[in-house]
């Protein structure tokens, strides 16, 4: 979602000032970074060294880095802050603890160990006291299409009968339709909350940032600000992705093996489903994936029909659908990631047949292959597997968002959401 000012109107429910960035941080910095310094100097004053001091610092350093990671990527649509919290944490202790490792620094190992697991506690008490029953008010400008975003039921949409400022205390952001004829009182009364501090968005960003879809009815002068999305990001993404894929195999190795075993022992027959995808740039290519479906199957189909699956299919063995709940089928595609044909992130390759049926369906579908397609991607964790024509024209709103607000940041929230997936099994089939 789009970072909205924290500001709440007074009687919007107990709790709310734990709300505010401010007290946040300043909480996490009391509870992760002084309450352990503390504790050491009451019950173990002799062994206040540099070492003890140095703990104090890391977790100080640890919650600001970790502080500003969320405020990056709480931006993004259904983001969370119970998605990130430990993530971030996580990842902010660990840079510190690398720097540790490699300067050599002496620290207290005990005191950094209670600033991590304070830290996360402390944001997880926030998030059930206050955020998670927070809801955004937004005052909307009668005038325009505001129709579809007034629709959206997350948010609690305040209709503004007059441009008045003493309406402002009320709303933590407004929404205007800029494409509309604005009369002068109400471009006079967005300018003056602008200055007031209140947040104006205009009505298409926000609708795709509250959905974390594209509307592609048709294209339009904001439909995306280039069609070739960030080349510089782009590349070091396919760096990035064959050193990731390198360096997972002996991690991944095992486990590939293991549900080899696996499929050997429930039905015999191959260990590997081959089939040729739609890649980046519309080139084709051998998609590998473990076999989750019985042999010979799909004899008695037509191309279309095998390559769709449905819910509860018949022809999915039982180790098949465990390997598909947990996404475990998708691991040999690492190989194609080394090949350069795939990225951990991006929107998933259809089946070639699949492919050309949607093609001759959907205007503008083969656009979404201006960027690799992914073993995971935005798609699969908003709305998950699909297959039928209606579908997938949804599925591309998710698709060409990505495309859009194509970087680092958004792979990131995507990783995060993707962990929550394989251990529900969302859109599995």
């Amino acid at each position: 979602m789009l970072q909205l000012s924290q500001r709440r109107s007074e009687g919007r429910g107990r709790g709310s000032w734990l709300v505010r960035r401010r007290v946040q941080l300043a909480g996490a910095l009391v509870v992760a970074a002084l309450l352990p310094f503390l504790w050491r100097i009451t019950f173990t004053p002799h062994a206040i060294d540099a070492a003890t001091y140095n703990a104090a610092v890391a977790n100080t350093v640890a919650v600001l880095v970790a502080f500003w990671l969320r405020l990056s990527f709480e931006p993004y649509p259904g983001i969370r802050s119970s998605y990130v919290i430990l993530p971030t944490a996580a990842a902010a202790h660990g840079v510190v603890l690398a720097f540790f490792f490699f300067s050599r620094l002496p620290y207290d190992r005990f005191g950094f160990l209670a600033g991590f697991l304070l830290h996360v506690l402390w944001f997880y008490v926030v998030y059930f006291l206050a955020q998670r029953r927070t809801r955004l008010r937004i005052g909307v400008v009668p005038i325009g299409s505001t129709e579809t975003l007034t629709a959206i039921d997350s948010v609690d949409w305040l209709p503004l009968a007059r441009p008045r400022t003493e309406l402002l205390p009320g709303c933590d952001a407004l929404v205007a339709d800029f494409s509309a004829d604005l009369p002068a009182e109400w471009e006079s009364f967005l300018a003056d909350a602008a200055l007031a501090g209140t947040i104006v968005y205009q009505v298409k960003p926000l609708e795709e940032s509250l959905t974390g879809r594209v509307r592609i009815d048709h294209l339009s002068e904001n439909s995306f600000g280039s069609l070739v999305p960030a080349r510089g990001y782009f590349h070091l993404k396919t760096v990035l992705d064959w050193l990731a894929a390198l360096l997972s195999l002996p991690l991944l190795l095992p486990l590939m093996a293991l549900a080899a075993l696996a499929i050997l022992a429930d039905d015999g027959g191959p260990v590997l489903f081959r089939q040729h995808r739609i890649g980046h740039r519309g080139q084709r290519f051998m998609v590998n994936k473990f076999r989750t479906m019985r042999v010979g199957a799909n004899h008695a189909l037509d191309a279309r029909r095998a390559a769709m699956t449905g819910d509860l299919d018949p022809r999915i063995t039982r180790v098949g659908a465990f390997l598909r709940q947990t996404r475990l089928d998708e691991l040999p595609q690492v190989f194609n990631i080394l090949a350069g044909q795939m990225s951990w992130i991006g929107p998933r390759p259809e089946a070639e047949v699949l492919s050309l049926w949607y093609v001759g369906e959907l205007p503008f579908y083969r656009y979404r292959h201006v960027v690799k397609p992914g073993i995971t991607g935005w798609a699969q964790v908003s709305q998950g597997h699909v297959a039928q024509v209606a579908e997938v024209h949804r599925k591309l709103h998710y698709d060409f968002y990505y495309i859009k607000y194509f970087s680092p940041w958004l792979d990131v929230l995507i990783l995060f959401k993707t962990v929550k997936t394989i251990f529900s099994g969302f859109g599995a089939r």
